[in-house]
């Protein structure tokens, strides 16, 4: 058996075989379609060493490259791309109405498989029919296949789904959906993952510190320093709509009075039209900011929620001090339908000393497919690491 100290240098020793390697996989990840003389200048690599990585990953199948268009200076150069017969991820989307499962390769971008409409909210037929499709996703693709990662519209904590107002579950187990035994299952929320996302690729890349908030039904979002989003003590951090926003006479699905996510999703237009409250309220949303141009009444709605959804936003501002704030999902056709409404209630919800130079709020750029690139890129931080590197050269060359 080797000693602690042996077991130590083996270590460090693998570390040190792989850090160029991965900070090459990174910067493809960072910047698609990257040259490899871009990637050079980028880490201070010689041209040499950055020939003798780029090689050694097209060697274990993890890269390939191209020739890049002739710029007519300096030496030819090449443009970096996943391997065709390189490592994936598959990452799904669990939402209230609906589900998608994608793969992605190591640049991160994921690529829908398969999709569908859940026939039952039920968890155990949710998660059997999830299941199965992602299981035909992971035959397609076999041991290429290193590490499965799900979105879900739910308040998780330790890894494991403990509430979902929006599905009306309770802890839920949801490592059904592990294809095979001994493949990595990362569940995250739908929200905090999108944000993530938005930071790493989307509208706050290159921000410190950035607000990530989002309407489907209800509010959810996340605060992300340095690319990391702040998740709390147990990873139940950013459940933003269950902050007491809203009225305290109403009663959330999740047992607490006066959640914000009922004053500013579907629900809260409905409620002040004296409608019943929509079994889905993100459609309902949608149809009633396209009717409400042409009906008062409506419009009016929309004008009371977007003004909810501004007051949230500034006190989120004052409380985290966030570079940019991005909207995501109906959040940003909310404030976009009721711009004067919204920018009001925001200006007069900021602390005085930020009315001057308040950060800018801007829509996410990564759409309805936020949090699948969320998913998508904690499957790819767990297996692009040493021992994940390890792990795929020795099955590559075994």
């Amino acid at each position: 058996m080797a000693s602690p100290t042996g077991r130590a240098r083996s270590v460090r020793a693998r570390d040190a075989r792989w850090r160029g390697a991965l900070a090459v996989l990174d910067e493809m990840r960072r910047r698609p379609g990257v040259t490899r003389a871009d990637v050079a200048r980028r880490l201070a690599l010689s041209t040499g060493s950055a020939t003798e990585i780029t090689a050694r990953l097209r060697e274990l199948a993890l890269l390939s490259e191209t020739p890049a268009a002739a710029t007519g200076r300096g030496r030819p150069t090449t443009v970096l791309h996943p391997h065709p017969r390189g490592p994936v991820v598959i990452a799904v989307d669990l939402r209230q109405e609906d589900w998608r499962c994608a793969v992605a390769e190591i640049d991160g971008r994921p690529r829908v498989s398969e999709e569908g409409r859940h026939g039952s909210r039920h968890p155990a037929k949710v998660v059997a029919a999830v299941g199965e499709a992602v299981r035909r996703v992971h035959d397609r693709f076999g041991g290429r296949v290193r590490a499965v990662a799900v979105a879900v519209a739910a308040t998780v904590r330790h890894g494991a789904v403990v509430q979902s107002a929006t599905l009306g579950w309770d802890a839920v187990d949801l490592t059904g959906l592990a294809p095979a035994p001994g493949l990595p299952l990362l569940v995250g929320n739908d929200a905090t993952l999108a944000g993530a996302a938005e930071a790493r690729y989307g509208a706050a890349a290159g921000a410190g510190t950035a607000l990530h908030v989002t309407i489907e039904v209800g509010v959810g979002g996340t605060l992300v320093v340095d690319g990391l989003p702040i998740e709390g003590a147990t990873g139940a951090g950013g459940e933003f709509g269950h902050l007491p926003l809203g009225d305290p006479a109403l009663r959330c699905p999740c047992g607490a009075l006066g959640c914000w996510d009922l004053a500013v999703d579907g629900r809260a237009i409905a409620r002040h039209l004296g409608e019943p409250p929509p079994r889905d309220p993100r459609s309902y949303a949608q149809a009633a900011l396209a009717r409400a141009e042409g009906d008062a009444a409506v419009r009016s709605a929309v004008g009371r929620t977007a003004s909810g959804f501004g007051r949230g936003i500034a006190g989120l501002i004052n409380a985290l001090d966030p570079g940019i704030v991005t909207l995501g999902g109906f959040a940003e056709p909310l404030r976009a339908a009721a711009a004067e409404e919204f920018a009001a209630a925001l200006t007069d919800g900021l602390m005085r000393f930020r009315r001057a130079d308040p950060p800018p709020v801007v829509a996410a750029t990564l759409g309805d497919d936020g949090a699948l690139h969320g998913a998508a890129a904690i499957a790819l931080d767990r297996v692009l690491t040493e021992e994940g590197l390890d792990a795929w050269a020795a099955d590559h060359t075994g």
